[in-house]
C-alpha cells in the first residue's frame, strides 16, 4: 500500500515556534509537532519520511539529525513549503514559474537536472562512508520507486553532459571505473555483497565524485562518464541489497537510475529497473515489482538488447508468481523463453554476462516453487546447477531452491542433503539473501524436527550461522 506525505496545512508552517525548530534542525521538536497537530504516530512519521521507527523515536528522544539526505526526506515526506525548508537550510523545491509557453501549474514536479543527481550522489555517498548509522535507518518504501520510475519515461531528454572542471577527464578514468567496476562484481558474485560493499562505497566517494564534481569534460565523455558513474552505483545498491539494507539499496539503485537517463544509457537503466523490480519483489511489494519489470521491459525493447527483454519478462513471471496468476506467469516465461533464443550474446554489455540458461532455469524454477508446482520447480532447480562456478552465491541460492523444493514435496531427507551443500557455500559468503534462504528452509523442515537427519541439519545451521543475517 502507498502511503503519501503527511498532509500538514501549509499555514502551519508560520507558526513561530516552528520556524524556531525548523531554524536550529531540532527534528525531534518538529516530529513531536507533527505528532500533536496531526495524531501520526511514529510508525505513520517514519512510513512518511522513509525512516525506520525506531530511528523516529531515537530523533524525538533527542538524537541529532545532521545528514542532508535524511533532512531532504523529512522535508519531501512532510510537505515542506519552500519558506519552511530554506530556514532549515535547504534548497526550495519549486522555482518562479515561467512566463513563457512552457509554463507549468505549482503543483507540477520540476525534474532534476543532472548537476543536482551527482550532488545527491556525492551526498549520499560522503554519508555511507561516514555516517553509516545514519543511513542505515533509511527504510524501503515501495512508493519510492514510483517517481523515478516515472521520471525516468517522462523526463525531457537530458541537457548536454559537460563540465570545465579543473581537471581533465577522458577515457582512462572511465576505463578505470569500468575495470574496477568487473572486479567488485566478480568479488560480489563470489563472496556476497557484505565482502567489498565498503570498498565499493569509499571508491565511489573518493575516486569517482572528484571526476563528476572538478571534472573537466565534453559531452560525449561526459555521458560515458555518468554511465560509468551508474553501474558503479547500481552494484553498490546491489551489495547493499544482498546485505539486507534495503533503504540504502534504493536511494543507490534510484540515483543510478537518473545517472542512466542523464547518459542516455536505456540499456543499463533497463538493467537498473530489472534491479529495482528483484528487490521489490523479495520483499513482498508484488504490484510495483511487477510495475518496475514491466517499465524495464519496455525499456529494454528500446535498447534493443533481447537479453535485457528476457531477464524483464523473468522478472515480470517471479512478481507474478508470487501474487499466484499462474495463467500470466506461464505467458511471460515463454515470452523470457523467446527473447533469449533471438540474443546475439556476442554485441551484449559485459555486465550482461551473468543470465544465461542457468540464471534463467533458476529464475523458472522460484516462479515454479512460488506457484506450489513442485515437479516443474525441481526440474527447473536441478537444471540451475549446470552453472559456472565463479558464480557461488548464486549456487547456494539454487542449492537452497531445490532443498526448499524437496521439503515442500516431503522429501526432508533430500531437503537436508541438498541443503548442507548450501551451507557449506553460504559460510562463505556475506549474504543475507543466503541466509534467509536457509532459515526459509529451516521453518520448512519444523515439521519433520523429530527425524535425526532434519535435527542433525537445523542444528548445524543454528551452530553454523548463528545470529548472522
Amino acid at each position: 500500500m502507498r502511503l503519501d506525505p503527511l498532509r500538514i496545512p501549509e499555514d502551519a508552517w508560520s507558526h513561530g515556534e516552528v520556524l524556531t525548530a525548523l531554524a536550529a534542525r531540532d527534528i525531534g521538536g518538529l516530529f513531536r509537532w507533527i505528532t500533536s497537530l496531526t495524531g501520526a504516530s511514529q510508525s505513520r512519521i517514519g512510513a512518511a519520511v522513509g525512516l525506520e521507527q525506531g530511528y523516529v523515536s531515537r530523533i524525538m528522544a533527542g538524537r541529532k539529525v545532521t545528514s542532508i539526505d535524511v533532512l531532504e526526506r523529512i522535508a519531501d515526506g512532510c510537505r515542506m513549503p519552500d519558506h519552511a525548508r530554506t530556514t532549515m537550510g535547504l534548497a526550495p523545491r519549486r522555482t518562479a514559474p515561467p512566463t513563457g509557453p512552457d509554463r507549468r501549474t505549482p503543483s507540477e514536479p520540476v525534474h532534476r537536472t543532472w548537476q543536482e543527481d551527482v550532488r545527491s550522489a556525492a551526498e549520499l555517498w560522503r554519508g555511507d562512508v561516514n555516517r553509516r548509522d545514519v543511513l542505515q535507518q533509511v527504510a524501503f518504501s515501495s512508493a519510492g520507486y514510483t517517481l523515478p520510475a516515472l521520471r525516468w519515461f517522462t523526463a525531457p531528454d537530458p541537457a548536454p553532459v559537460t563540465q570545465s572542471g579543473r581537471n581533465t577527464v577522458g577515457q582512462p578514468e572511465i576505463d578505470t571505473i569500468r575495470a574496477m567496476t568487473a572486479t567488485y562484481r566478480q568479488l560480489d558474485n563470489q563472496y556476497g555483497g557484505g565482502h567489498a560493499r565498503d570498498t565499493v562505497v569509499r571508491c565511489l566517494h573518493q575516486e569517482v565524485t572528484p571526476l563528476l564534481t572538478d571534472g573537466r569534460y565534453d559531452h560525449g565523455t561526459g555521458q560515458r562518464l555518468l554511465s560509468a558513474a551508474a553501474e558503479l552505483a547500481q552494484l553498490a545498491g546491489w551489495q547493499a541489497y544482498d546485505t539486507a539494507e534495503h533503504g540504502i539499496a534504493q536511494r543507490y539503485l534510484t540515483l543510478a537510475l537518473d545517472f542512466a537517463h542523464a547518459a542516455g544509457d536505456d540499456g543499463l537503466g533497463a538493467e537498473i529497473l530489472a534491479a529495482m523490480s528483484h528487490q521489490a519483489t523479495y520483499l513482498g511489494h508484488t504490484t510495483t515489482g511487477l510495475d518496475l519489470a514491466r517499465a524495464a521491459g519496455q525499456t529494454a525493447r528500446r535498447a534493443g538488447v533481447p537479453v535485457l527483454t528476457a531477464e524483464a519478462h523473468v522478472m515480470e513471471a517471479h512478481a507474478l508468481a508470487k501474487a499466484n496468476d499462474e495463467r500470466a506467469c506461464t505467458a511471460a516465461l515463454h515470452q523470457a523463453e523467446q527473447a533469449l533464443d533471438r540474443a546475439d550474446r556476442s554485441t551484449e554489455p559485459q555486465w550482461l554476462s551473468y543470465f544465461d540458461e542457468a540464471y534463467l532455469s533458476a529464475k523458472f524454477g522460484h516462479c515454479f516453487h512460488a506457484l506450489g508446482r513442485n515437479t516443474h520447480a525441481e526440474r527447473f532447480a536441478v537444471r540451475s546447477l549446470r552453472m559456472d562456478n565463479r558464480y557461488v552465491r548464486g549456487r547456494a541460492f539454487n542449492l537452497a531452491l531445490l532443498a526448499s523444493v524437496h521439503a515442500q514435496q516431503g522429501e526432508p531427507d533430500r531437503a537436508c542433503a541438498v541443503g548442507a551443500e548450501a551451507l557449506t557455500l553460504t559460510t562463505q559468503l556475506r549474504s543475507a539473501r543466503a541466509v534467509r534462504y536457509l532459515r526459509d528452509l529451516q521453518t520448512q523442515l519444523a515439521p519433520h524436527r523429530r527425524l535425526p537427519a532434519v535435527r542433525h541439519f537445523t542444528g548445524r545451521i543454528d551452530a553454523t550461522l548463528g545470529r548472522r543475517r
